[in-house]
């Protein structure tokens, strides 16, 4: 674009103003043409400006007159002078400001010339012009640009382009709403957005043709050299959209990757679309053996199920792959590479010693409430390694579980699931005697144990399938073990979509004979295993589990919330998919019918940051609710429509920033039934991502005179800092265990909250985004809401019978590391550059994608926010992100020595 630096430059795109009028200007747009000449005489102009002006007023009395043959040559050298006018960016080109007093003139010969080339052209010429007025709401640049379609637009550079665009964006407003046709104007933008994607604005590229609705054709203006940064801004667009413009823009963004070959982009779309028969296209598109594999890491990653065949040896590792067999020996190969292998003790997270001394000895005291934290804080800070020294030590195994009582020895045996985690074949072998304890207790937990070491991990065998599928097992006269089996499939096979699993679980949701703890649990097992799969028949089994009269009673039982939670996790990222159940839950009169519409709303919106979601909810926050006998249902309302706010925010940081407030508001004016959630909401909106404003709010709510409020805003500490070992959270519980060593519920939630923070020794993250915070996991979201809706109220489940429920968060615990291997598989150490992502959305040039980087060797932990980048171009990474398990090749090009 040769014509860049000479166009007319002066007009402010934004406002559609002229930057930069003298005031005699301004005068002549509303006053007369002698009122105009008057005050540019009145200016003072220099030799050559003068001689500008005089050579213009010349043009234009040339075109008054009646000559013909001397039009074409004026109209001529009247587009030279503008083109070659050189002028600031703030400043009217010169030609411009000389011509704008003529331009009624202008016009009005326009419509007294017979239509030909010289009309054109000055159609042209007029064009240009009426930039000059695009502060009176004309829209002239339009208008005759229209008058003159076939003259070389991009001659008259980028700020006329720019100007052109903004003005079509708003005539094909009025004329939409005005049923007038827009033909004229699409065609005229499909001449421009080549002209942009040419000169590096492909922002306004995209930008007018989501305005003008023809988002689609952009694939065909996009070429090798321009479709990164095209899709770039396209993908980064998609939170800021509403349905269904959102899905359009990522399935454009996916056909041109996949038009370039550019397979694991257009996957990772595919995988945020959740599309699964998309993702089955792509995967067979791609033929190269390795690409697949990392495909498949791709799809395992996200825990979608696809069945492969496994003929050849290929295959077979491709299965692999898609399984996350391998996933427990890269962990642990981590582990070797941070010499972090040894257990840790609960001492060694507690710290007592760094307790306040007056009350050291009293926190720890030999209870069975006390043992059963250790538990939990022993199986999250050892989770995956598979030992510790506590559980799985030999001749002392039955030790620790006999420490504890009732429900709190299911927990504790649940833990070994926990401590063996995604190691399916040492862990049937370490769980199987307790399998047959006479114990009911002690069986549920070694059923619930099977459940979560499957989490995620897909065998052959399907050894969860035939242990807690089990007739004797799943019908159990003890209600104990029925929940546990039933969590437990739900944990081993979340996001599976497994059809055979119906059978099993189906008719306990719509049995009234058994009590509603069961009958929710399967309820929410079905939800995470088709979650976000809109399932009719599960969706129908609950429905009308809610409008059974038969359990009218039941209904107002403090599980109903878990029957909820199952419908509104089917609907999970569906969107405008859910409206059809909203409008059946009308129909039901029940107090909890209103709950749980807003529970599947929330789960529908999860990760969009639609504000006008968001705006919905926190109006029912602000609505009074009276006293009255439904009044569990209402309560129950409020609190979904808090911790609802912080899932639809969730993953888009403007949005995040304003819901913050929010909270502080909630909090400060809230009743009772809000407060509570509040914490649980703050915990949620950036779970392992310890960011101090966050946490030192929590920090005062965690002395709350609300019990139940300082209970949670701890937990949501825990959250806040999950897997990052952060030392400022480490000592803000080490002093809240001190302030409340005598106050059991309170002391056991900071054990627990401890175990988070520590968890996996600091290796593993419960954030359910990832590759490159693009990707909402819906099993890990799922995980994380069930685990908050028992915490709405803590004494009812988790600090009461029901701490089980806490291993809810399995399903959301992954390793936060980078292994990179070869395309054999095997694993592979290179340099890598670790540091703070940069958004390059939109940047010019080449800019640097991170920051303040460190060179380390593979594997490597990343934190929240970071990205890696190899060292050197000795290997093509064959994932677009590095994260993850990722493959790399042999650079064909690379010389050693360079």
């Amino acid at each position: 674009m040769a014509q860049d630096s000479d166009a007319p430059k002066a007009v402010d795109k934004g406002k559609g103003k002229v930057a930069d009028e003298p005031k005699g200007e301004k005068q002549a747009a509303n006053g007369t043409k002698e009122d105009a000449n008057k005050d540019a005489t009145e200016e003072e102009l220099n030799e050559e400006d003068q001689q500008l002006k005089n050579d213009l007023d010349m043009i234009v009395e040339r075109l008054t007159e009646s000559n013909t043959e001397l039009h074409k040559t004026a109209l001529e050298s009247m587009k030279t002078s503008i083109k070659t006018s050189t002028s600031s960016m703030t400043a009217v080109p010169k030609p411009l400001k000389f011509l704008r007093p003529h331009y009624e003139v202008l016009t009005k010969l326009y419509d007294d010339w017979s239509d030909g080339d010289n009309r054109t052209s000055l159609a042209d010429v007029l064009s240009v012009i009426g930039m000059t007025y695009s502060d009176e709401d004309r829209q002239d640049t339009l208008k005759y640009r229209l008058l003159a379609p076939t003259s070389d637009i991009g001659s008259w550079g980028h700020e006329y382009v720019r100007h052109l665009a903004l003005e079509i964006g708003e005539v094909y407003g009025k004329r939409i709403t005005s049923e007038e046709p827009t033909e004229d104007l699409v065609d005229l933008a499909t001449v421009l957005v080549p002209l942009f994607i040419k000169s590096n604005a492909e922002a306004d590229a995209v930008d007018l043709m989501s305005e003008l609705e023809i988002i689609e054709e952009i694939p065909k203006f996009v070429d090798e050299e321009t479709y990164p940064r095209v899709c770039l801004y396209m993908v980064s667009m998609v939170n800021l959209l509403t349905y269904p413009d959102n899905e359009t823009f990522l399935r454009t963004a996916h056909n041109i990757y996949m038009q370039h070959k550019q397979f694991t982009q257009a996957m990772v779309l595919a995988i945020r679309l959740h599309d699964v028969e998309l993702i089955e296209a792509d995967f067979d598109k791609a033929k190269d053996p390795a690409l697949k594999k990392q495909l498949a890491f791709l799809i395992a990653r996200q825990r979608i199920v696809m069945s492969m065949p496994e003929s050849s040896v290929e295959e077979q590792e491709r299965s692999e792959c898609l399984a996350n067999l391998k996933l427990s020996e890269h962990f642990k190969s981590l582990a070797k590479e941070l010499n972090i292998l040894d257990p840790k003790t609960t001492e060694d997270i507690y710290k007592s010693h760094l307790e306040s001394s007056r009350v050291a000895g009293m926190t720890n005291l030999d209870s069975a409430r006390h043992n059963l934290a250790a538990g939990f804080v022993n199986a999250f800070v050892n989770a995956g390694f598979g030992n510790d020294k506590m559980m799985l030590v030999e001749g002392e195994k039955e030790a620790w579980v006999w420490k504890t009582k009732a429900e709190g020895m299911m927990s504790t045996v649940a833990s070994m699931g926990t401590l063996l985690l995604w190691d399916i074949e040492n862990g049937l072998d370490k769980i199987d005697k307790y399998t047959y304890s006479a114990e009911p207790e002690i069986s549920a937990g070694a059923m619930l144990a099977i459940g979560i070491m499957n989490s995620g991990v897909r065998l052959d065998s399907d050894p969860a399938m035939a242990l807690l599928g089990d007739a004797d097992k799943l019908h159990h006269s003890n209600p104990m073990i029925r929940t546990a089996c039933i969590m437990g499939l739900g944990l081993s096979y979340a996001g599976s979509n497994r059809e055979e699993l119906l059978e099993l679980l189906l008719p306990i949701i719509s049995d009234s004979s058994q009590e509603m703890q069961v009958s929710a649990m399967a309820a929410l097992a079905c939800g995470l295993i088709f979650v976000g799969s809109s399932h009719p028949d599960v969706s129908e089994a609950i429905v009308t589990t809610l409008m059974d009269d038969d359990r009218k009673s039941q209904l107002t039982d403090k599980w109903t919330r878990f029957l909820a939670l199952g419908l509104g996790l089917l609907f999970f990222g569906r969107q405008e998919e859910v409206d059809v159940i909203l409008e059946t839950l009308k129909a039901v009169d029940h107090p909890m019918a209103k709950a749980t519409a807003v529970l599947a709303e929330i789960c529908a919106w999860a990760g969009t940051g639609a504000v006008l979601k968001i705006q919905e909810l926190l109006h029912i926050c602000n609505e009074h609710q009276e006293e009255s006998e439904d009044k569990k249902g209402d309560e129950l309302l409020q609190a979904y429509a808090v911790i609802g706010i912080a899932l639809v925010a969730m993953g888009e940081d403007v949005g995040q920033e304003m819901v913050l407030r929010q909270f502080g508001h909630l909090m400060h004016y809230g009743e009772a039934n809000i407060r509570k959630a509040v914490p649980l909401a703050l915990g949620l909106i950036s779970p392992s991502n310890p960011q101090m404003k966050v946490y030192d709010t929590l920090s005062r709510y965690s002395h709350d005179n609300d019990p139940e409020v300082a209970i949670n805003a701890i937990f949501a500490m825990g959250m806040l800092g999950a897997g990052t070992n952060n030392a400022r959270l480490a000592q803000l519980l080490r002093q809240l265990a001190s302030y409340y060593h005598r106050d059991q519920d309170a002391l056991f939630m900071v054990r627990i909250a401890q175990g988070l923070l520590h968890m996996g020794k600091g290796t593993l993250s419960i954030n359910p985004f990832h590759t490159d915070r693009q990707v909402l996991s819906h099993v890990a979201a799922a995980g994380l809401l069930a685990t908050l809706v028992a915490l709405i109220d803590p004494k009812e489940f988790v600090c009461g019978s029901s701490h089980y429920l806490l291993y809810f968060l399995v399903p959301a615990m992954h390793p936060r590391f980078l292994v990179t291997l070869n395309e054999d598989l095997t694993p592979l150490k290179v340099n890598v550059r670790v540091g703070q992502a940069v958004d390059v959305v939109g940047q010019a040039g080449r800019p640097k994608t991170i920051t303040g980087w460190q060179t380390q060797s593979t594997p490597v932990l990343l934190g929240h926010g970071e990205r890696a980048e190899l060292e050197d171009e000795q290997y093509i990474s064959l994932n677009s992100t590095l994260e993850g398990l990722v493959i790399l090749r042999k650079n064909p090009e690379w010389e050693d020595g360079k």
